[in-house]
């Protein structure tokens, strides 16, 4: 069966494209987070997760730190973090910074390494 799922469910600021989704209550194997970084600076600290997390960089640029790499990132781009691996990212600017990750699991599994 197909879901639609309306902004209110997910959306922080009804204007952004920023917000979380625990696909799992919708029978997929997923969760999706929309991120807006408006201004240099942000993201969150470091952290993993026991399954692999993807990163659509779809404005501005990031720094991304995985495991022992830092990679910049720019709209375009696709970062795919292994499971396990600790990461975090930062808008580089000037401009904002969009990006939709997508958690391979149902519902969020995070460890706070920072």
């Amino acid at each position: 069966m197909a879901h639609v799922i309306d902004r209110d469910k997910w959306a922080r600021m009804p204007d952004r494209w920023q917000g979380e989704l625990e696909c799992g209550a919708w029978g997929s194997n997923s969760c999706l987070i929309f991120n807006y970084l408006p201004g240099t600076g942000g993201g969150p600290r470091l952290h993993r997760h026991p399954y692999a997390e993807i990163f659509i960089v779809r404005q501005g640029s990031g720094l991304f730190t995985v495991g022992d790499r830092e990679i910049e990132a720019f709209a375009g781009q696709i970062v795919i973090v292994p499971p396990n691996t600790a990461h975090k990212f930062t808008n580089l600017g000037p401009g904002p910074l969009e990006t939709i990750d997508i958690h391979e699991n149902g519902s969020f599994v995070t460890e706070w390494l920072e």
